[in-house]
């Protein structure tokens, strides 16, 4: 039954379609953020946290650039 779903008329009917509901200058911004909210999910899956990563090695620098306070 599902079989042939994504042939190319069945996707170019899906975009027309899209192409009417949400206008021209909506549609590449439901395609990105579609692509985002899949980057960020399967980074979610994968258990990679970008962002917490960063904050950690942005930490480790400001860390190290500090000097440290010698005793009199």
């Amino acid at each position: 039954m599902l079989d042939n779903l994504f042939t190319p008329t069945h996707l170019l009917i899906i975009l027309v379609i899209a192409l009417l509901i949400f206008g021209p200058r909506k549609l590449p911004e439901l395609g990105k953020g579609l692509g985002e909210g899949l980057k960020g999910f399967k980074d979610g899956i994968k258990g990679i946290n970008n962002d917490s990563a960063k904050q950690e090695n942005t930490a480790a620098k400001t860390d190290a650039s500090q000097p440290t306070p010698q005793a009199k």
